[in-house]
């Protein structure tokens, strides 16, 4: 498995560095309080990045968060149904 995804990554880091290499043109990035001079190549790569980051966290609080809150009750529900079902222990009770 680690295999595939070192090849995976190798690719993704060589389309990184082919679209690094084909948008060398400069251009300034207007902010609301700044700008900053770069290349298109890497506000390509960075916005891909970014909308990467953006899209795994609304992931991960509309879907991951919510089922992980769900499985945790669950647990809790299963472990408190499996202590009250086992039978009392000798040499606790009076």
């Amino acid at each position: 498995m680690s295999t595939i995804r070192l090849v995976v990554a190798l690719i993704f880091l060589a389309a990184g560095l082919v679209i690094g290499v084909l948008n060398t043109q400069p251009i300034v990035l207007k902010l609301l309080f700044t700008e900053i001079p770069t290349s298109s190549g890497v506000a390509i790569i960075l916005s891909l990045l970014f909308g990467v980051l953006i899209g795994g966290l609304i992931v991960m609080a509309t879907m991951v968060l919510p089922l992980y809150a769900r499985l945790r009750k669950a647990n809790k529900v299963q472990a408190s149904a499996a202590s009250s079902s086992l039978p009392p222990t000798p040499g606790t009770g009076p």
